[in-house]
């Protein structure tokens, strides 16, 4: 494996941070107790109605605020009023969390984009190019990646993919999300991220010269049951005994 792929394999990648009841996922006091331990982290970025880019992962915003409401819709000032899990803490800007990771983990990013690319996308690639640490993204959209391979090739590309049968879509998109149609043609992703439940499987052995992570691992039996088949694990709700 080349060098500058290496942390992609070598430590444990915690999934929206490292979050528990007291420090709420993709939060920056969960993105600070990941370091604190010394994992990588997984977050999630989206882009408010005025081009702002958060980190948050659900398209509603119920579960993690308790507000009706789309996060599309809001603005970097409505932010404030939106607390997370009941807490204090409000839903971050990507840039908030780059300027509190500074380099101490790695970061990878999913970029959360079904519409049009070239936005979001070019918004993340500029913050990412004022930031001074390892970082990669990744995204289930394989035109997501063909966007970030065509204007920022220097950024590793993960390509996410699964079965995804409790998620709703049409049959097409979960059949070529399942098999990485276009991922080789137009992501040419320097990792696979894939479902861990369904490991190991055909699909992936197509792409055996590629770091494969497995997603979400979410217990001890759980990750000695993948980590044979996989090169890492995205975890979460326990800390894998290596």
């Amino acid at each position: 494996m080349d060098l500058f792929k290496s942390w992609l394999v070598e430590t444990p990648i915690a999934h929206r941070g490292l979050h528990d009841e007291q420090f709420p996922e993709n939060s920056i006091s969960a993105f600070k107790n990941a370091i604190k331990h010394g994992y990588v982290i997984e977050l999630d970025v989206q882009m408010l109605s005025d081009g702002t880019v958060v980190v948050f992962h659900d398209e509603s915003l119920s579960r993690m605020t308790g507000n009706d409401g789309y996060l599309k819709f809001l603005t970097k000032q409505d932010l404030p009023m939106l607390k997370l899990s009941g807490g204090k803490e409000t839903i971050p800007t990507l840039e908030e969390v780059l300027e509190t990771v500074a380099g101490q983990t790695p970061i990878i990013i999913e970029v959360k984009n079904n519409s049009k690319v070239g936005e979001l996308e070019q918004k993340v690639i500029d913050l990412l190019y004022k930031y001074n640490g390892e970082v990669a993204v990744a995204s289930f959209n394989p035109m997501v990646l063909a966007y970030f391979k065509q204007h920022a090739p220097s950024i590793l590309r993960g390509q996410l993919a699964g079965y995804l049968k409790n998620i709703k879509m049409k049959f097409i998109t979960r059949w070529g999300m399942k098999r990485m149609i276009l991922t080789k043609k137009l992501a040419a992703a320097d990792f696979i991220m894939y479902e861990a439940k369904t490991l190991p499987n055909r699909f992936v052995r197509k792409f055996k010269k590629l770091p494969l992570i497995a997603w979400t691992v979410k217990s001890q039996e759980e990750y000695l049951k993948v980590v044979k088949y996989c090169d890492n694990v995205v975890f979460e709700g326990f800390e894998p005994k290596i």
